[in-house]
C-alpha cells in the first residue's frame, strides 16, 4: 500500500510540475492550513461590515491615538 501512495504522490506532483518533495510539502501545507479555516483579520472585517463600520469621527479617534513610532530593537544579551 505504501508503494501505491508513493506512486500516487509522484504522479500528482508531476501533474502539477513539481518534484515529489515539493508535492509532499504542498500536501502537508494544505493539511495544516485548510482553506476553510477562519482567518482572524477576515473575521474582524466581516464583523465591522455587519455593524456598519466606523464613522469618520471614530476613525479620526483611532488615528489620534495610533503609535507610529518604530518598535525598539530586541537585545539578546
Amino acid at each position: 500500500m505504501l508503494v501505491q501512495v508513493e506512486r500516487a504522490i509522484r504522479i500528482q506532483a508531476a501533474q502539477h510540475g513539481r518534484s515529489t518533495e515539493a508535492g509532499i510539502r504542498a500536501i502537508l501545507e494544505r493539511a495544516a492550513r485548510p482553506e476553510s479555516r477562519i482567518k482572524l483579520g477576515s473575521f474582524l472585517a466581516s464583523i465591522s461590515r455587519e455593524t456598519g463600520g466606523l464613522t469618520d469621527e471614530e476613525h479620526a479617534l483611532f488615528e489620534q491615538v495610533r503609535n507610529n513610532s518604530a518598535a525598539p530593537a530586541v537585545n539578546f544579551e
